[in-house]
């Protein structure tokens, strides 16, 4: 009987997770959505999810810190909680970035819409994407295709850095457009930071599944 109420206690963290892993996804795509149009409305929609996923944030912490204390779960059950543990963190950030588009987006409302050379929306489907699959890797306890998000992570490096250039000229070259160009490279740097956070997720599902710990890998690949 202990142990059925321990899954269940286990059960019930992976639900609380997975709640909260939605509001993320809310909110990165309703930040962007809001940044591409300039919605106030979808801004503070964002504002009150994020207030939702930090108390989502303490819910799962705290649930998963009783369960190691007074469980003393062993292997695959204690890489589970300590998996969760990080994820929750990680989905905690990405709440926080999907805030830093809104205070980008409020910052040019009533402005006149410059067009520049950047595709946000297109970066944001991408950063979403990885972020359900790597959710879905969790759900599932698939490696296959939690390994399938790390390797998606060159792809958003890759199209943060040719942003980043191409805006960096926008600035050198058009003084009018500087103020909305350097708006859209901290954006861009939002999503590939929101792209990380899904990558590390990933990573923490492989811990849990095989007990290998790949988060050091990707570090010294990046640095490479």
């Amino acid at each position: 009987m202990p142990r059925i109420h321990f899954h269940l206690q286990l059960a019930e963290l992976k639900d609380k997770l997975l709640a909260m892993a939605a509001l993320a996804q809310q909110a990165m795509a309703a930040a962007v959505d809001a940044y591409v149009t300039r919605d106030a409305g979808l801004c503070q929609y964002v504002r009150e999810n994020e207030t939702a996923i930090n108390t989502a944030n303490r819910e799962v912490d705290q649930l998963a810190y009783d369960l190691l204390a007074m469980e003393q779960p062993m292997a695959v059950d204690l890489r589970f909680i300590l998996a969760v543990i990080k994820i929750n963190g990680d989905l905690e950030r990405i709440g926080d970035q999907a805030m830093s588009i809104v205070y980008r987006c409020l910052d040019m409302i009533g402005e006149e819409v410059i067009d520049l050379p950047v595709d946000i929306a297109t970066m944001g489907e991408y950063a979403g994407t990885m972020i359900r699959n790597s959710i879905q890797s969790l759900i599932e306890g698939d490696v296959q295709v939690a390994e399938s998000v790390l390797e998606m992570d060159d792809e958003i490096d890759r199209m943060n850095r040719t942003a980043q250039s191409d805006l960096t000229r926008v600035i050198q070259d058009r003084p009018s457009a500087v103020r909305q160009a350097l708006q859209s490279i901290i954006v861009c740097r939002n999503l590939e930071r929101i792209a990380d956070h899904a990558t590390n997720i990933a990573a923490d599902v492989i811990f849990w599944i095989r007990g290998a710990d790949v988060r050091h890998q990707l570090t010294a690949a990046e640095a490479e």
